[in-house]
């Protein structure tokens, strides 16, 4: 598990970046992760703990003690626990995937996202230059189906949707390329356990 240094990569390989404020992280991070993982045919899932999100007004908490509880929460041997952005120094997603273009040059890189973040996508900063660079994997969760599939970005992309069906190949996929997949969800979220009190605690519930 890695948390501070740069995980490890080799040429060909199809990793999915699973970028966020896990704030707290929790087991919804974690199965959306497995589930990417096994549609998507990834090889490896990073977890990219970011320093602070730039569409939240409010900070989130303190970097270690976000990537301590990431690291409690998701124990996969294929998947790493990095804030690797405090090292690239990029904040925006954008940003973060040149520099991780540039550190690991032959590795096949696919961004993954819960279906809410597709439904705003298009506020993201350089949005297009994402879709544009690497294959996106879009996993459903409760209540965004429909809006995500109505988002700009899935209809200015529509033409570059890989069907459900031949979801596996979004990892060899060339950009544009994204898949929309549906799976049983989690019902939970970073916003419902801060607003119960949960993550006041230095221990998360299982």
């Amino acid at each position: 598990m890695f948390r501070h240094d740069i995980p490890f990569a080799r040429p060909g390989q199809v990793v999915g970046l699973f970028g966020g404020s896990f704030d707290p992280p929790h087991q919804g991070h974690v199965h959306v992760t497995l589930e990417a993982m096994k549609a998507f045919g990834l090889d490896q899932v990073w977890w990219l703990v970011t320093p602070g999100n730039p569409l939240k007004d409010q900070g989130p908490a303190p970097l270690e003690r976000r990537l301590a509880a990431a690291g409690e929460v998701m124990q996969h041997p294929r998947v790493a626990v990095t804030g690797i952005e405090t090292l690239t120094g990029t904040r925006a997603t954008s940003d973060t995937l040149m520099e991780l273009q540039k550190l690991y040059p032959g590795v096949r890189f696919v961004w993954l996202m819960g279906a809410d973040n597709l439904a705003q996508f298009h506020r993201w900063k350089d949005w297009r230059l994402i879709m544009d660079s690497v294959p996106v994997g879009v996993v459903a969760r409760p209540g965004d189906r429909i809006s995500a599939r109505m988002s700009p970005a899935a209809r200015i992309y529509s033409k570059h949707r890989i069907d459900g069906q031949a979801r596996h190949l979004l990892g060899r996929a060339e950009a544009p390329a994204w898949c929309f997949v549906n799976v049983p969800m989690v019902h939970v979220s970073s916003t419902d356990l801060r607003s119960r009190g949960a993550w006041a605690n230095e221990v998360l519930p299982e």
